[in-house]
């Protein structure tokens, strides 16, 4: 059994565990990592980026479909395209390949030492890694946990057969000619429009009264609507309640009562995820928990001395962004920085059609806390770049205190505007006010003066409405 030292081992290489890492190495610190996988985690794998580059090929499909039966507005006609799914999973590999391969680079070139295999804990201090050729214990000053997430599955749906999370569904060698997706949330509607796009009779079946219950109505309207267009049907107030005796449908109560079957060749489970906390041993540490997450303080400290934990295995929100921000953090923290977590927004994104951004407080949340607010809307039917680019639906909106101006919240929904987030960010992260976005000259013509306008609307003097 071979044993090695170090000053800080970081458990899981997902994008929280990889930039702490990397972030370690170059101050210095003696690092190790251990990944069961591929270096990237789920985010890198089988989730945010193999998932875009499957809307992306969703997304040309249909151009070039609506260009055969000359539907397309800008006058261009050709003949009528072929998906072969093959084709685009292995050009989504190869995304994905390149990617593992400048990670595992990245974490070379900061001297990090990588481990591939199962980390389960001895004691605070030690962990012994399962790898093919043996097991090799680490014994470490500091550890980080960074195990991430794992798709929740519902008792009366199994994962297996017909029954699939994103994992699998990232993988299909075809395109479904019926799919049923259990879960309206992010997940679900952000592949249930691809697969729609590519030609899939896609159900939606969502136990909210509303389709992405975690956005106030107004963002999640423009989706439902294009869902409706792209022949999407939208089952909310509605429980799955597993698969028919054949197989081959979902059953579904209705919210009038009714049981109803969803013919599918394959039901789609997004129903959420939950933290990845077993099988690593953690109960030889026992760590404090809030709910199933281990808590943690303003630093990523947890209960133990010497023990921190970073991303989803955390809680919410579960975003590889907040991940990342928290795995910079550590490193700096364990290489003697002053650091805490003292963010005032972590950007949320739905890669839905169209997007969906928000940053900071919605109207509601901000008049919940106590303060008089301005909210400012502008539409991107008044967007001269939204409009050549047929992205006209949707807006910006920005809420602000009413007393001083600042900047409380920034959401948007329009084609795109996922690319405005950092923008977004931005401005709440340096305290702006609406004078500062206002003042602040947006190139023309392009969607980001929308951002702007909102900002004169919140004002009193929107330009172009």
């Amino acid at each position: 059994m071979k044993e090695i030292s170090c000053k800080l081992l970081v458990i899981g290489a997902g994008p929280g565990g990889y930039v702490c890492a990397i972030r370690a190495g170059q101050l210095g610190i003696d690092t190790v990592i251990v990944e069961a996988g591929k270096p990237g985690g789920t985010c890198l794998n089988v989730g945010c980026i193999p998932s875009k580059a499957m809307i992306h090929a969703a997304d040309e499909y249909l151009k070039v479909s609506e260009m055969a039966e000359g539907a397309s507005p800008l006058g261009i006609g050709l003949s009528k395209p072929t998906l072969d799914l093959k084709k685009t999973v292995a050009w989504k590999d190869g995304i994905v390949g390149r990617l593992n391969t400048g990670v595992a680079g990245l974490l070379k070139k900061a001297k990090v030492k990588s481990l591939q295999g199962w980390a389960r804990f001895r004691d605070g201090k030690t962990v012994e890694v399962e790898t093919e050729t043996g097991v090799q214990v680490v014994r470490a000053e500091t550890i980080v946990i960074a195990t991430g997430s794992l798709p929740t599955e519902l008792p009366f749906l199994p994962l297996g057969g017909k029954v699939i999370s994103s994992t699998e569904a990232l993988a299909l060698k075809e395109v479904p000619k019926a799919l049923a997706v259990v879960g309206g949330g992010y997940i679900g509607l952000e592949l249930g429009t691809a697969f729609a796009k590519m030609g899939a009779k896609v159900t939606v079946v969502e136990a909210q009264p509303r389709i992405l219950p975690l956005y106030d109505a107004e963002l999640t309207r423009p989706v439902a609507k294009r869902l409706d267009e792209l022949g999407v049907t939208v089952l909310t107030d509605a429980k799955a309640k597993g698969l028919s005796s054949k197989g081959d449908a979902l059953l579904v109560e209705t919210a009038d009562g009714k049981e109803t079957k969803i013919a599918a060749d394959h039901v789609l489970v997004t129903v959420g995820r939950k933290p990845a906390t077993e099988g690593w041993g953690l109960e030889e540490i026992d760590l404090d928990r809030t709910g199933p997450f281990i808590r943690i303080d303003d630093q990523c400290r947890t209960s133990m001395r010497g023990i921190y934990a970073i991303g989803d295995v955390t809680g919410e929100p579960m975003l590889a962004h907040r991940a990342m921000a928290q795995g910079e953090m550590v490193a700096e923290i364990v290489a003697g920085h002053r650091r805490s977590w003292d963010k005032s927004c972590i950007p949320a994104v739905c890669f839905t059609d169209p997007e969906v951004v928000s940053a900071g407080l919605s109207p509601e949340e901000a008049r919940q806390s106590g303060a008089e607010i301005k909210v400012g809307q502008f539409p991107f039917s008044a967007n001269g770049r939204a409009m050549t680019l047929l992205g006209e639906s949707g807006f910006v909106r920005v809420v602000a205190r009413a007393d001083n101006h600042l900047v409380l919240g920034i959401q948007a929904v329009g084609s795109g505007v996922s690319e405005l987030s950092a923008a977004f960010s931005l401005a709440i992260e340096m305290g702006a006010r609406l004078e500062d976005i206002a003042g602040t000259i947006h190139a023309h013509p392009t969607q980001g003066e929308g951002f702007q306008e909102a900002a004169l609307k919140a004002l009193g003097h929107a330009l172009h409405i």
